[in-house]
């Protein structure tokens, strides 16, 4: 990002912060942010860039990290804006020390208290587009706060466009049962979709001690292979990935065995992605 960009960001003041996972898993917060800017115009799937102030040997030293809007309204009586954010507390081991040190955008934003303000910028074009045909099977891939651009795509899906006759399928992976973010009794504003007839909602838990997002997704995956395999064949379905670049290999792992061989699989997923049917946003 240039000095130029850091110059034209808007404040956003921090309206609402809370922890959306249990004490005994990874933290997530829920950050609701106002943005009191009538210009200000996004859309379902877009993000905007936080910048942590920091002064730095060389340079301002400040750190840029993107997030993707998880939600946003117009409060009545106002002209701006608030969005909905998730963010995961991160924390990253040093590969020569071995010391654990903070990453800086999340802590930062985590530790945001109601009142704070922070500079944002963007919003920024989404990966992800709604297909404009309602007859169209939409099949979304995630881990983690990966979830955030679908929640944005299914309060889209049902409330704005009104309805939805193709197949819209959520296949989600988890370390613990207490990391169900948006499908628990906190925040469960995705089983507020379940009477849909065209929605439905796949999780699974990592079986393994110590294991990542990415084995509940395989995980997931897999119970539901054969229904996976035929949506995704359909020439009318839209595949959309979202998480930890890991989660790629999930998916890889479990077509591949559904299609009989790696090479099969790989011809339908290059199909897809010379179609526009395959979108991902995927992050380290």
């Amino acid at each position: 990002m240039s000095e130029k960009q850091i110059e034209q960001s808007l404040s956003a003041v921090v309206r609402a912060s809370s922890r959306i996972t249990d004490d005994s898993t990874d933290e997530v917060r829920e950050l609701v942010i106002y943005i009191d800017e009538p210009s200000f115009r996004y859309r379902v799937g877009q993000s905007i860039d936080v910048i942590v102030p920091g002064k730095g040997e060389f340079g301002s030293g400040k750190h840029i990290r993107r997030y993707t809007i998880a939600k946003g309204n117009h409060p009545e009586s106002e002209q701006g804006v608030e969005l909905t954010l998730l963010v995961r507390r991160c924390f990253y081991i040093d590969d020569v020390s071995g010391e654990q040190y903070p990453g800086k955008a999340s802590n930062y934003l985590c530790d945001a208290k109601v009142g704070d303000t922070v500079s944002v910028t963007g919003p920024y074009r989404s990966v992800f587009n709604i297909p404009t045909d309602k007859n169209a099977n939409i099949l979304m891939i995630g881990t983690g706060t990966g979830i955030a651009p679908f929640r944005s795509f299914i309060e889209a899906i049902y409330k704005q466009e009104g309805e939805w006759n193709g197949k819209v399928r959520l296949f989600y992976g988890v370390k613990t049962g207490l990391d169900l973010l948006y499908m628990n009794d906190k925040n469960n504003d995705l089983t507020n979709y379940y009477h849909q007839d065209t929605f439905n909602a796949y999780s699974a838990l990592a079986d393994k001690p110590l294991s990542g997002e990415e084995v509940g997704l395989e995980k997931s995956l897999k119970n539901n292979q054969q229904e996976v395999w035929d949506l995704i064949n359909l020439p009318d379905t839209y595949v959309f990935i979202a998480g930890l670049a890991k989660i790629s290999s999930s998916l890889d792992t479990v077509m591949t065995q559904a299609a009989g061989s790696e090479q099969n699989w790989e011809a339908l997923k290059q199909k897809l992605k010379d179609e526009k049917r395959l979108s991902k946003l995927l992050y380290d």
